[in-house]
């Protein structure tokens, strides 16, 4: 029958645990050779005891000479230029920090504030930045009042262009309506004077006579008979008035 399978667990035995220490680490260590020689390779072994005893190999004959080369070989090209790029962002944050904390330096001091450590030159230069901002703001200042009034000007000139144009447009349709009221005018004299005429050519005819109640006598005088002498009219009235008192 052939070897069973060990089962890989701690060997509670201590003795035991100390005889296949040593017969593992000696197979080992022949292994770490025969790796190096048949394969060429380099190859450095460490092992410690239970008790905290050291055993090595190295291929190379130095184990330090090996540890260099794996301390170069574990940090990659990548690795270097990452940890580089970090460094310099880090640079790059501490200056931009520095710098904004003298602005809110300056800006206290521009304020007012925090002056007692400044120098007397530095209150002068302090002094000297005022009054160049001071300057600046007012010629700023005046430009805006300059461009305003501009503007302002420019939009009195439309508007007096406007008014223009509503008073010659109020003055043409004031001449329409002035024509309008003149020609109706016109046409009501003409139709004035045309009635006028009608009723003077109409008071030239005579109106047809019409008849005559007297009491007590009737007395009718035709229009063929209007030319009738004046002597024979008062005789028929004084005889109409004879009869009548009788």
């Amino acid at each position: 029958m052939g070897r069973g399978r060990v089962e890989l667990k701690r060997i509670e035995n201590k003795i035991n645990r100390q005889v296949t220490f040593s017969k593992r680490r000696n197979g080992l260590l022949k292994k770490a050779y025969e790796l190096s020689v048949l394969c060429d390779a380099e190859v450095a072994l460490i092992v410690f005891s239970s008790r905290g005893k050291l055993y090595e190999f190295s291929s190379a004959g130095s184990m330090t000479q090996t540890l260099e080369r794996y301390q170069r070989s574990s940090f990659s090209p990548h690795d270097n230029a990452t940890k580089r790029e970090t460094e310099c962002w880090f640079e790059e944050v501490s200056k931009l920090r520095a710098k904004y904390d003298s602005l809110l330096r300056t800006q206290r001091h521009l304020l007012g504030e925090d002056l007692g450590p400044l120098s007397v030159k530095e209150l002068q230069n302090l002094e000297k930045q005022l009054e160049g901002a001071l300057t600046q703001a007012r010629q700023r200042k005046t430009q805006i009042m300059i461009e305003q009034m501009e503007h302002l000007r420019k939009k009195e000139r439309q508007l007096g262009d406007l008014n223009l144009q509503l008073r010659d447009k109020l003055q043409k349709e004031g001449e329409n309506l002035k024509a309008i009221q003149d020609f109706w005018s016109s046409n009501s004299a003409a139709a004035g004077n045309s009635n006028f005429l009608h009723s003077s050519q109409a008071s030239h005819i005579d109106p047809a006579p019409e008849p005559i109640l007297q009491i007590g006598y009737h007395h009718y005088v035709s229009a063929e008979s209007a030319d009738v002498p004046k002597s024979m009219a008062m005789a028929a009235e004084t005889n109409f008035i004879q009869g009548w008192v009788l």
